[in-house]
């Protein structure tokens, strides 16, 4: 129930503040474990998340350090969040995370690991991939941009509405992993899923895996139309949940 609120809160909000515009949201499943993961420019992504994951089976994460704030507490209590220690790896929370994935969950993560500091798609990192090919679940890939935290704090302080896109892309099936070649797999497919990120990005937003050849592969064969020559959203196709 709380959830359901929250997310009836941030859409109204999200109306008010901004337009959104959304493509292939028919490729997250309504059942099922499936991870989301997605770049991270902004505090805002964490309200578009709610919004995007229209399930009620929503597993989150939320860092420890946001601990020692009485809001922080509630919404992880109410939300049933799980703390995650950014610092060390968090082997008691990762396993719970598998059993709510293999259970049915959606998890949202950001594979960069944290805000990306040049607005641009930084070196991916392989908990994504780990957690996939543990719990054998399609990874969705999601390119987002409008909610740099710049952009958000500059039009809003001047009463301007945001114009936040999102991509969302077709999923991502990984073979079973090789475990005698366990590094080689995770790097290889942290570099498929960061390039297919990317490919759903305007150009100025794909950072490292610009000039990848994956990305350039993957660009090739894009469906046209998804952004304008300016890199916003191409708007009368959009979909809002």
């Amino acid at each position: 129930m709380f959830l359901k609120i929250l997310r009836i809160i941030s859409r109204f909000i999200l109306r008010i503040i901004a337009r959104v515009d959304i493509q292939g949201y028919e490729h997250i499943p309504q059942t099922g474990g499936v991870i989301v993961a997605s770049n991270h420019l902004g505090r805002l992504d964490a309200m578009l998340g709610v919004v995007l994951a229209n399930r009620d089976d929503i597993i989150l994460m939320i860092a420890e350090k946001y601990q020692i704030y009485p809001f922080w507490r509630f919404m992880a209590k109410h939300l049933d969040a799980l703390w995650l220690d950014r610092g060390e790896p968090d082997l008691r929370t990762l396993r719970i995370v598998q059993k709510r994935l293999k259970a049915g969950g959606i998890l949202g993560v950001a594979p960069e690991g944290t805000r990306s500091k040049t607005e641009s798609l930084q070196p991916g990192k392989p908990g994504t991939i780990y957690l996939a090919a543990k719990t054998n679940v399609p990874i969705i890939p999601i390119g987002v941009w409008g909610t740099e935290d710049r952009v958000v704090h500059e039009r809003l302080s001047h009463l301007r509405r945001l114009d936040i896109h999102a991509r969302i892309g077709e999923p991502i099936y990984l073979p079973p992993m090789d475990r005698k070649h366990r590094d080689e797999f995770l790097e290889q497919h942290t570099e498929e899923l960061m390039c297919r990120i990317a490919a759903l990005l305007p150009p100025s937003y794909r950072g490292v895996y610009a000039d990848h050849p994956r990305t350039l592969e993957l660009l090739a064969v894009q469906p046209p139309a998804m952004w304008d020559d300016a890199g916003n959203g191409a708007v009368e196709t959009a979909v809002t949940p």
